[in-house]
């Protein structure tokens, strides 16, 4: 009897084979570990922690995740000083996580009302894909991809709790929780589906645009300011050394948005449907009834303190997570938002993935300690330095699949910064090798959601689950950019370099 209840608690709700595989991975690990077998059981623990991702809409990672991270500490793999240590490395992620998302939550009105206005007036799916796609890119290359990706989430949610709530007979002003749909009318479930599948696609092509976008610059993704400090390049400096590579890549990746939505291959090419887009223009025209000048003056609010923000991102004025609290104090101050559990409910969206991101700190600091990469860098460093470039695009690309892309990038710069200093390559071929790991860091990670933290971000976000996007559905629909961004990249990595 205190068994089952013990067996019952663990994981909550979790389906018992979940349960079960938990425990077979936690009992299995040191078994492996103190048979001396060090490799193949930080190669175990990368898969099992792959696979609580791959599960997320069962179980949240941070709990069976979490549970191995430990596991892997009291083992050995990893010492608490080497966890600390990438926590420290990534703390811009973390702040950034903690005050930018939370910054976007109070600019939802404006967020909102903008992409309402498009969505009802651009009624050609593939262009309003296109759109999605280029603007990510774009905010992407002046801002960051965690921050577009916040927006994207901010957007979505905000469409779908608008249809949600109608299509179970409430009014927009109702209060409603869209998270389970025992309250949609039956004849509204089919266009619910559908809607579900056009905001997937939507928001993917959204997050691809962010992997598009933040290859190019210095502040796109925070392994390129790591790339660019290491190289001694500046803003622009960046931009034109990468260029040869980004923008084949850009102009391939719209192209094949554009085509996705024509063919209508891989999840995507899913229309609105008309009663949903009815119901968005039927909430437009009453937000615009009831807008006061107070609720415009808070739009305007937002608008301002956006382009401050987008200002200061691309002049760098702070580290990103200090000027979204920024960001923060002027809206709260600004908007009249002065309780404390109205500023508390905009950081509930990015406090749980924060502490999973730092329980992935922790299983990179297994993968450093036990040098699980280190045969794949003495391999590319061994060959000819004619073929180094490439290999090193499809070697970092490959790990960034499988691990985490500023950690890859982190690795294989610094060994290239020794390489170097120590004379074994010359000044010019470390530029090259510095956009080979740039380039492979960010095109073929977005393969997998553990790829790059954006994918992952919305993978665990409140907004996965109501629209169905699961792991192996975003490694579905992220298969054809994934061939295309890496097969442009690679040639243009052959022919220029």
């Amino acid at each position: 009897m205190v068994f089952s209840s013990f067996r019952d608690n663990f994981l909550g709700s979790t389906a018992s084979w979940y349960k079960t595989t938990i425990i077979a991975f936690l009992i299995i690990n040191p078994i492996v570990w103190f048979a001396g077998l060090h490799f193949l059981a930080g190669w175990l623990l990368i898969g099992e922690f792959i696979f609580t991702l791959a599960m997320a809409l069962k179980c949240y990672p941070l709990q069976p995740g979490g549970l191995l991270a430990l596991q892997a500490v009291i083992l050995g793999m990893a010492t608490p000083e080497t966890v600390y240590h990438e926590v420290e490395a990534n703390l811009q992620v973390i702040l950034l996580l903690v005050f930018m998302v939370a910054g976007i939550h109070f600019m939802r009105d404006l967020l909102l009302y903008t992409f309402t206005k498009i969505l009802i007036r651009v009624t050609n799916k593939q262009l309003l894909s296109l759109l999605f796609c280029f603007s990510a890119a774009f905010l992407s290359a002046f801002l960051d991809a965690l921050t577009v990706t916040a927006v994207l989430i901010s957007v979505g949610v905000g469409f779908y709790g608008v249809y949600h709530r109608v299509a179970s007979g409430k009014k927009f002003d109702d209060d409603h929780d869209h998270s389970g749909d025992d309250g949609v009318h039956e004849y509204s479930r089919a266009d619910l589906d559908q809607f579900r599948s056009f905001l997937r696609s939507l928001i993917m092509h959204g997050a691809v645009g962010t992997a598009l976008g933040g290859v190019c610059t210095l502040v796109g993704e925070p392994q390129n300011l790591l790339i660019a400090e290491k190289a001694g390049w500046d803003f622009m400096e960046f931009f034109w050394r990468m260029a040869p590579v980004t923008m084949p890549v850009l102009a391939a990746g719209l192209v094949t948005c554009v085509l996705l939505e024509l063919t209508g291959w891989f999840g995507y090419g899913a229309k609105l449907p008309p009663e949903v887009r009815s119901v968005l223009s039927e909430f437009d025209a009453e937000q615009e009834q009831k807008r006061t000048g107070r609720s415009n003056a808070a739009l305007v609010v937002q608008a301002l303190i956006g382009i401050v923000l987008i200002l200061s991102l691309a002049l760098h004025v702070a580290e990103v997570g200090l000027i979204g609290l920024m960001v923060i104090v002027l809206l709260t101050a600004f908007n009249g938002v002065i309780e404390e559990h109205q500023i508390g409910h905009a950081f509930e969206e990015a406090l749980p993935f924060t502490a999973l991101l730092v329980v992935f700190f922790a299983v990179v600091a297994v993968i450093h300690e036990q040098h699980l990469f280190q045969p794949v860098t003495d391999f590319v460093l061994g060959i000819p330095l004619d073929s180094q470039p490439i290999m090193m695009f499809v070697a970092n690309g490959v790990l960034s699949m499988i691990s985490d892309n500023v950690f890859v990038a982190t690795v294989y710069i610094n060994e290239m910064v020794t390489a170097l200093n120590t004379g074994a390559i010359t000044r010019e071929h470390f530029d090259v090798m510095a956009i080979a790991i740039n380039t492979g860091t960010n095109l073929p990670s977005v393969a997998t959601p553990n790829g790059q933290a954006a994918f992952l971000f919305l993978l665990t976000s409140a907004l996965a689950p109501i629209i169905r996007l699961s792991y192996m559905k975003m490694v579905a629909m992220a298969l054809p950019y994934t061939i295309v961004l890496s097969l442009v990249g690679g040639a243009a990595i052959l022919y220029h370099f």
